[in-house]
């Protein structure tokens, strides 16, 4: 798959593997210094002034690669190196055996008078901090204001974890080799990144599936389209699903509304708001193709799920924290039908995951719970009841710390750890957003506009989800869709976007990817 992420150690044995099919090594840093060069040729005149700062490695081949055919192309090169060149070794040494210009010590001056500076100090695979000389030098490209070219990562950044451990490179543009890693897309890297490339070297796709098996892809069409749901020509609304959104009480249920309109614009061929009575006539007064039907209790909502045309349900939005809502959750989960949880519903479960020292929470609405200790009763209980049943959570980096206090690592591990703890994909939502699924398939979203960050958003995804779950599209294929083409609604609707104007702009996105994966990924 074009788009797996490789962690820098998944990157060396694709590398390795590469070598043993034939492919010598000299031949990849090759390829790989020339892609850098054409990357700097299209970004500077022809004959501009460009400062190639190499580093120790391999990174630092790359970069006398560069500079030769740059030079070669009549531009006006300054390499400079980190250490003494008799000390390369390897592919590297080789390299810098190719150049034929002079090689000048790593001196913070060395930016003055440049129209660019390619940086090739230090790969993915630096987990230190930089200092000395190397963070000196980060520091005077960063004051520099020139255009940066970063070679796999800006220095300083962590290529699996997309974090600095000290000084890093700002880059405005990076190019990397044969496929990205988790750490070009993860905040902050993505940001440090700037516009990212991606250069066939020459190593062959079938590495991938000689060893490899990538379990973390950047969330594009590729991923989910052949999955994703076409009404059949045959087919009537009852056959494309039919989705439940459960409201809030009078005054919190616009939440609701416009979950139930993300649902019905992904194609449910049906939609109910399960209203309590005190929001019955606000619902009434602004639904029209969604449809109302009033919900008092967990009991009630067990009722209208008994229906199993019903078969996929949201509760969260707008529903209120506490006991109430987690039997009503806690109903919707023994239904059997797709269930979707955020906001609310989640937090209505906070504190009673097991290794929180709290007590399992108790749902009233069946009363055996109250006498029968054994009963499942933390949300990974009620999830591993019926584990064939789709279980979407989306929380935002708030509510996963109260559900899941005490998880470490990048948000990627986090994400994952959650979904196989739980059961349920986790949709950590985010600038940088992670759709998790139990079985370690991880996806990370990147093309979401800073204009998602305003009220009411999160309701239209989840809606979204829950549409597409209706449909029976596989639960993190579903997620991990709803998720782009969220974010894919937002940029076509530019900037101004407020929640309201999702559901009504995701026609336009999602006729995108009706016209083939091409047409899908090149506003990418």
């Amino acid at each position: 798959m074009n788009c797996a992420l490789l962690t820098t150690g998944e990157m060396t044995r694709a590398d390795q593997a590469a070598v043993a099919l034939g492919v010598p090594s000299t031949t990849l840093m090759q390829n790989a210094g020339r892609a850098v060069a054409d990357a700097a040729m299209a970004m500077v005149k022809p004959g501009s002034r460009i400062a190639v700062l190499c580093g120790p490695g391999n990174n630092g081949g790359d970069g006398f690669v560069a500079a030769r055919h740059l030079k070669r192309a009549s531009y006006d090169v300054r390499l400079h190196l980190l250490g003494d060149k008799s000390a390369l070794k390897g592919d590297a040494a080789e390299m810098a055996r190719w150049w034929d210009g002079p090689v000048r010590p790593l001196d913070p001056y060395a930016v003055e008078s440049m129209n660019l500076v390619i940086d090739a100090l230090f790969g993915a695979g630096l987990t230190r901090a930089l200092d000395g000389l190397a963070a000196e030098m980060v520091a005077a490209v960063n004051a520099s204001g020139l255009p940066v070219l970063a070679v796999d990562v800006p220095s300083g950044l962590d290529g699996t974890t997309g974090t600095a451990a000290g000084p890093v490179v700002q880059a405005t543009r990076t190019v990397t080799f044969f496929r990205k890693k988790p750490g070009h897309l993860l905040l902050p890297g993505r940001a440090l990144c700037g516009e990212i490339n991606v250069a066939d070297i020459g190593i062959p796709a079938a590495v991938l599936n000689d060893g490899l098996a990538p379990k973390t892809f950047e969330n594009t069409p590729e991923l989910w389209l052949e999955t994703f749901p076409r009404p059949r020509m045959d087919a009537h609304k009852y056959a494309r699903g039919h989705a439940v959104v459960v409201s809030g009480p009078a005054f919190h249920s616009g939440a609701a509304r416009l979950a139930a309109r993300g649902a019905l614009r992904a194609g449910a061929g049906l939609v109910t708001v399960a209203s309590p009575p005190s929001a019955l006539p606000e619902n009434a007064a602004h639904l029209t193709a969604v449809m109302l039907t009033p919900c008092e209790s967990a009991e009630a909502l067990a009722r209208i799920l008994s229906d199993k045309r019903k078969n996929a349900l949201l509760i969260g939005p707008g529903a209120g924290v506490g006991g109430d809502t987690a039997d009503m959750a806690a109903a919707a989960l023994r239904s059997g039908a797709s269930v979707v949880l955020d906001a609310d519903a989640l937090t209505s479960f906070a504190g009673r995951e097991p290794g929180t020292g709290a007590e399992k929470i108790r749902f009233g609405f069946t009363a055996s719970l109250t006498d029968d200790p054994r009963q499942p009763a933390t949300l990974s209980d009620l999830i591993a009841e019926q584990p064939q049943r789709p279980v979407v959570a989306t929380p935002h980096e708030g509510e996963f710390a109260r559900l899941w206090p005490g998880s470490s690592g990048t948000k990627l591990d986090r994400a994952r750890t959650a979904a196989m703890k739980s059961g349920a994909i986790v949709i950590l939502k985010g600038a940088d957003t992670v759709i998790a699924a139990p079985d370690g398939r991880a996806a990370i979203n990147a093309n979401a506009p800073p204009s998602l960050a305003t009220a009411g958003s999160g309701d239209v995804l989840a809606g979204i989800v829950t549409g597409f779950l209706a449909q029976a599209m596989p639960p993190f294929e579903a997620a991990c869709a709803a998720v782009w083409l969220h974010g894919e609604a937002a940029r076509h609707f530019g900037p101004g976007l407020i929640a309201e104007d999702l559901p009504d702009t995701l026609p336009a996105a999602m006729a995108e990817i009706e016209k083939g994966p091409a047409a899908a990924t090149e506003r990418e």
